[in-house]
């Protein structure tokens, strides 16, 4: 019995002394590599053809890196983002491509209008403010309709006296810059916006009318090319809008007369005689 105990242990202890030998002989185990820091680089979202204008959704941060980024590339940021919107590509990119400063033309770079404009189309800029510019809300590439708001003045009805019509329509947009309203004081008033369209020598013509006449807007068409092109809806005159301007009472001189002046892309100001 006592032989059993005593080569049972032996066995243990053998096998005990063979496992410390058997980990003694392995090699160290080596630590892990940090992983290489890396850069948050702005790339296209999807693929993108030449001559397309960035828009903010067209633009998206892919991790890269950092030493293997290249040169002229754009780091992640506000700022960052804010400059490539509205840039034109000079030729097509893939999906998570980096939109490297030499692919781009920005608005404010030479010859960026000419690049942009499609053959035999022409730039026309006009001045809108932040409301009638759509609150900041139009970009680079968007497709919108100029509007034309008139008041006119005299004897007229009072539900014609006021008449909105649409000037042009699925126009697209060029440029957007800011500007000071023409002969205001930068301390009083608000900044203003200058947006640049693509049109046909004869529509600049019409927009060269149009912001004589009374003041423009802007409105933004859907990114969904429907099935058939939508005509230009019809005037809209001040009775069509209010109701109320029907009832006699409405055009009633008795009160005086009123007209409403407006000037560039100013407010209108309303003027009683």
């Amino acid at each position: 019995m006592f032989r059993l105990i005593f080569f049972i242990l032996m066995a243990v202890g053998l096998g005990g002394f063979g496992t410390v030998a058997w980990i003694a002989t392995r090699p160290p185990a080596t630590a892990r590599p940090a992983a290489p820091p890396t850069l948050q680089i702005l790339a296209a979202a999807r693929p993108l053809d030449a001559g397309n204008l960035l828009k903010p959704e067209d633009i998206i941060a892919i991790r890269v890196p950092q030493g293997k980024e290249g040169a002229d590339v754009t780091q992640d940021s506000a700022e960052g983002r804010e400059a490539l919107a509205g840039a034109m590509l000079l030729h097509g990119v893939g999906a998570q491509a980096i939109l490297r400063s030499t692919d781009l033309l920005r608005p404010g770079d030479r010859g960026f209008l000419a690049a942009a404009l499609q053959p035999g189309m022409r730039a026309v800029t006009v001045g809108v403010d932040a409301i009638t510019g759509t609150a900041g809300l139009i970009w680079p590439g968007d497709h919108v309709d100029l509007i034309l708001t008139q008041a006119f003045a005299g004897s007229l009805p009072a539900e014609h006296r006021v008449a909105a019509e649409t000037v042009l329509s699925n126009v697209r947009v060029i440029a957007i810059d800011r500007r000071l309203v023409q002969g205001a004081s930068a301390s009083n008033e608000p900044q203003a916006r200058t947006v640049t369209l693509e049109v046909t020598p004869d529509d600049a013509e019409r927009v060269s009318v149009a912001v004589h006449l009374g003041r423009l807007s802007l409105s933004v068409r859907s990114a969904q090319v429907g099935p058939v092109p939508q005509p230009a809806p019809p005037a809209a005159w001040a009775g069509d809008v209010s109701a109320i301007l029907h009832d006699d009472h409405a055009s009633d001189p008795a009160d005086g007369r009123s007209l409403t002046l407006y000037q560039g892309g100013a407010d209108g100001k309303e003027i009683h005689y």
